[in-house]
């Protein structure tokens, strides 16, 4: 035996390694707020794609997250990209890794949109690949891709961030991304609702942190002129959001039928040119039905090398409620039993205006060069809007900004969510308890359950038709988007604000009590078991939008309930 494995010297390796691993995640710990890790994926000719790098150098990769990284982060041989591209993807974390380093998510999350939130379970990639040619390499090329590992959506502001920080990486290398981190650890922590300077490589990057307390369809600067900051010399208007018309510009005439298929979470498989183009359309499909979060799986880029591909392809089951980008032709003949499809192509321009492509019927999804096409038997609830197409078409003859454009087709996809979800709202705020029925020494009165048969009867007098002119079957979109998985998520969420709030209120009602009066005639049973329920209710105070004045004042109430109970007991009452 080893007379220097003893389980003190264990002991001490693991205490030391412990404090070490503290040492590294508060040394990384503003880092860790906005990404998890940095990667470079280069092509090796006996490896293929490889990870050259991850840094910080302590975080932990599975080999799985790994592998997936690599074949994620170079497009597939079909694109031909050369020069530089960026996309993105999403990949799932394996089973059993620990969440973030970054541990005040609750916090965070708790003041973000439902769109916004930090992921739990999957990391975003925001690639940077470079191919060129290069003599000196035994391929004839240069591939190499800079990976920004994240659980944020913060789309635009990490592929901002890239086209500064990648061209001078290809160049610098190590030295340079070790920097860029550094860097970035002194960024100050995203807060919803904060206007933030983030300075990388001698530039100075001005952002709003969007907050669940904004003006839906407010603008982000108007909201942050009254903060007093310097001026900034690049200022992001956005941290997420994508040129939607850009995305959309060659389905436009069907943008009613995808706002559909996304509510209701429909099985769908985006077939585009490059990374690029798929990654950017599947998260323009998920932000479209914001502020409603999407609440199925979605990969903006998909290959036959993903983890999930067997159990995404099966046919032995039915298509799983995820959105696909894929690139490689290969995927037509694997997809043909997939409800819908949408193969996009280059852009074509039908004399000033973009091409638009045509609905087709899924039979004729059969050969590799499948022409582009909205593929699906799917018919919509709902009927076009046809005076935001014009207005849209318009606007292309008339040259008008794609940002403008973009902005136009955000406001009528937020009014047309909004418009759907209002009577939801509305009914489910209906069964809630009333206040006056909170009482101070009883449990809180339960929130009634949601009867779907209850909500539709409220719909002819409080129905979207109040705030949308959109004729069709409402009532039967209503009866498809409770089988889906959005309205358990909207649901669930919505339930817990509620009795979140019910807490808040029970927490308020106490304080507002003569808790003193109240213990005269009680025994001190019931007094310590009014202690014990109180200090329970207290120690939930991260989870509770609570003011803090309330919880002082509660907890003075208990030390006064303590203290009038026999000496012997207070000290056991004061330690628990």
């Amino acid at each position: 035996m080893d007379p220097f494995d003893s389980t003190e010297t264990q002991g001490y390796d693991k205490s030391e390694k412990g404090a070490e691993n503290i040492a590294t995640r508060l040394q990384w710990a503003r880092f860790s707020s906005w990404l998890e890790c940095v990667c470079v994926v280069t092509f090796d000719l006996e490896l293929g794609q490889a990870i050259e790098l991850v840094y910080p150098h302590d975080v932990k990769l599975t080999e799985k997250e790994k592998t997936s990284i690599c074949y994620l982060s170079f497009p597939d041989s079909y694109s031909g990209c050369l020069g530089d591209t960026q996309f993105s993807f999403r990949v799932r974390q394996s089973v059993g890794q620990k969440g973030s380093w970054f541990r005040d998510d609750d916090a965070y999350n708790r003041d973000a949109p439902g769109t916004l939130q930090r992921e739990p379970a999957h990391y975003y990639g925001y690639v940077y690949f470079r191919q060129v040619k290069d003599g000196s390499v035994k391929r004839g090329y240069f591939q190499k891709s800079l990976v920004l590992v994240s659980r944020l959506p913060y789309i635009n502001l990490f592929q901002s961030l890239l086209k500064l920080v990648a061209p001078e990486y290809f160049e610098k290398l190590e030295p340079c991304l070790e920097a860029v981190c550094n860097e970035i650890d002194q960024w100050p922590s995203p807060v919803p609702g904060q206007t933030l300077n983030l300075p990388i490589m001698g530039v100075v990057m001005q952002v709003r942190i969007p907050s669940k307390h904004d003006k839906p369809g407010g603008s982000p600067l108007k909201q942050s002129q009254k903060e007093n900051l310097l001026p900034a010399p690049v200022v992001l208007p956005t941290v997420h959001e994508l040129d939607l018309f850009k995305c959309f510009q060659s389905v436009l005439i069907h943008i009613q039928m995808l706002w559909e298929l996304m509510l209701l979470g429909e099985p769908l498989v985006v077939m585009a040119p490059s990374p690029t183009v798929s990654s950017e359309t599947v998260l323009a499909l998920v932000s479209s039905i914001s502020p409603l979060r999407y609440c199925c799986d979605h990969r903006p880029y998909f290959t036959i090398h993903d983890s999930e591909f067997k159990e995404y392809t099966s046919r032995t089951q039915a298509p799983p409620n995820v959105i696909l980008g894929v690139t490689n032709p290969f995927f037509i003949k694997t997809f043909q039993h997939w409800p819908h499809i949408i193969r996009l192509g280059d852009l074509k321009m039908s004399g000033d205006l973009p091409k638009q492509v045509k609905v087709k019927k899924l039979a004729k999804l059969k050969s590799l060069d499948t022409k582009p096409g909205v593929y699906t038997a799917y018919k919509t609830f709902l009927h076009k809007d046809k005076a935001l197409i014009k207005r849209l078409l318009k606007g292309i003859q008339r040259k008008r900004p794609s940002e403008v454009q973009s902005a136009i087709l955000r406001r009528h996809l937020l009014e047309l969510t909004q418009s759907f979800i209002i009577p939801l709202e509305r009914y489910l705020a209906s069964l809630m308890p009333l206040q006056k029925s909170v009482t101070p020494w009883k449990t809180p009165p339960q929130i009634r359950p949601f009867s779907q048969e209850e909500f539709m009867g409220t719909l002819d007098h409080a129905g979207p038709q109040l705030t949308s002119v959109l004729k069709g079957d409402w009532i039967g979109l209503y009866r498809r988007f409770f089988r889906s998985p959005n309205f358990d998520g909207w649901y669930r969420l919505r339930h817990k604000e509620m009795t979140q709030k019910l807490e808040c209120l029970h927490l308020e009602v106490i304080c507002e009590a003569d808790l003193l009066d109240w213990i005269k005639d009680k025994s001190e049973v019931e007094i310590v078991d009014l202690v014990l329920k109180l200090r329970e209710k207290l120690a939930r105070r991260q989870q509770l939008p609570v003011k803090e004045e309330v919880l002082e004042k509660l907890e003075s109430y208990i030390g006064m309930v303590i203290g009038s109970l026999p000496e012997d007991l207070q000290p056991v009452l004061r330690r628990h």
